[in-house]
């Protein structure tokens, strides 16, 4: 059996590695771009725009909807998406924390 010791660091490292790795692919951040520009989307429109198959974009769709980054309606049989602005607010509040704890160590002493 595989341990992960993932559990033995505090939930705000968690946080930042769960939200980096949903971010780690470029598809998921094409289609986040994507559905911040046209603000509501169908996954077939988002197929059709970028290089990726309808069955693809559901994949990372569901992904980014676990994370909350991205929230859905249904519309009779189609199902709309849209960036969820304050989920992705608060992640950016908790990347930039993470970055700005880290830079004030490095411009401390850590030499």
């Amino acid at each position: 059996m595989t341990y992960t010791k993932s559990i033995v660091f505090d939930t705000h490292l968690q946080d930042v590695a769960r939200f980096a790795k949903v971010l780690s692919h470029p598809a998921r951040l094409a289609i986040l771009q994507h559905l911040s520009k046209c603000c509501t989307c169908k996954s077939g429109d988002i197929a059709s725009e970028l290089p990726l198959s309808r069955t693809t974009v559901s994949q990372h769709l569901q992904e980014l909807k676990n994370m909350g980054l991205v929230k859905y309606h249904v519309d009779g049989v189609k199902i709309c998406y849209e960036v969820d602005v304050d989920t992705l607010m608060q992640y950016k509040g908790t990347l930039d924390n993470f970055f700005e704890v880290g830079l004030h160590e490095l411009t401390c002493g850590c030499k």
